[in-house]
């Protein structure tokens, strides 16, 4: 097994970790049936088989059905609890009408939206807390304050973050004992601008770059794990293509092809295998509900994609040969 930063804290924890945004039955007012369960516990009895054992959560996923078909599955069958490490994340508040309107890590919000999640999944405690978003009007003692509360009460053993820079953790850290373990940010072959923030210092394309400079860096030196969400590109090169593909999106897409028949895998593997190579050691959060690519996804750490496929890949998937 790959060691990895989490092992510190968790070393059983698998390099994948499986999203649970799918589960429950959709992003709708209906609430969950007897099916979404059904499912709920197929994916997670599939991943614990394909040795992905870390299962990630969040209070507004599926409106909080994802949660409670979580929970039910644990319900029926406690011994499940203890075969994995159990993440779930505060911090975003859904209005009424369920749009994304603001973001919250008052300590009111953190205790209240916490403590309803341990409801839903059932459970007394979370193995981790993820603070969502970074909320601008957060009091930073104030709010450190409420989570060393909650730590003490044994409801969440680790703290992590979830779309933060390195001066966002620092500061966070700097209010609070408990270390933060973790940080999510959206990484793939798609979306590789924490690869470009690393290439285009000095130059006029790395002002282009969406990914915080430095957090990559600061991440591994602190020892934080960092954890890949839309790690597959929401599909776009292995079935699912955007509406009007670019020569880019095209060429990456047969590339990925010609390479899963090379290293005798398959299309979603290689596009994690590409994330794998990384020596930061990251963990990709795989959101499937499709058994068939989630067994597909288990097979990433047994392709050792070259140094030279790595470039070809972001090169290709960038349009154009690195600086």
């Amino acid at each position: 097994m790959t060691e990895i930063p989490i092992h510190d804290h968790y070393p059983q924890a698998s390099q994948l970790v499986y999203g649970c945004m799918g589960l429950g039955g959709g992003w709708s007012d209906a609430p969950a049936e007897e099916k979404d369960v059904k499912e709920a516990q197929q994916i997670i009895e599939t991943c614990l088989e394909n040795k992905i054992n870390v299962f990630d959560l969040a209070d507004i996923y599926t409106f909080g059905k994802a949660e409670e078909v979580f929970g039910q599955v644990l319900k029926a069958t406690p011994s499940l609890r203890k075969k994995m490490v159990l993440q779930t994340k505060v911090g975003i508040k859904l209005t009424p009408t369920h749009n994304v309107k603001q973001y919250d890590l008052s300590p009111e919000w953190i205790t209240s939206a916490l403590n309803s999640s341990l409801r839903r999944l059932q459970s007394e405690n979370v193995d981790v807390l993820f603070l969502h978003r970074p909320d601008p009007l957060m009091d930073l003692d104030d709010s450190a304050e409420a989570l060393e509360k909650l730590h003490k009460q044994g409801k969440f053993s680790h703290l992590a973050v979830s779309n933060m820079h390195a001066g966002q953790i620092a500061w966070l850290q700097s209010a609070i004992s408990v270390p933060i373990i973790a940080n999510q940010l959206q990484m793939s072959l798609q979306h590789a601008d924490f690869v470009e923030e690393s290439i285009t210092t000095n130059m006029k394309e790395g002002s282009q770059s969406g990914f915080p400079r430095g957090t990559m860096e600061f991440c591994e030196q602190q020892n934080i794990q960092l954890q890949a969400w839309s790690p597959l590109a929401q599909g776009i090169f292995t079935g699912n293509p955007s509406a009007s593909p670019s020569s880019a999106e095209l060429a990456t897409t047969k590339l990925i092809g010609q390479l899963a028949n090379r290293y005798s895998s398959n299309p979603n593997a290689i596009l994690l295998a590409w994330l794998l190579k990384h020596p930061v050691n990251i963990q990709p959060v795989i959101g499937t509900t499709h058994i068939g690519r989630i067994k597909e996804c288990a097979q990433a750490g047994k392709v050792n994609l070259s140094r030279e496929d790595w470039y070809l890949l972001f090169q290709t998937a960038r349009g154009n040969e690195v600086p």
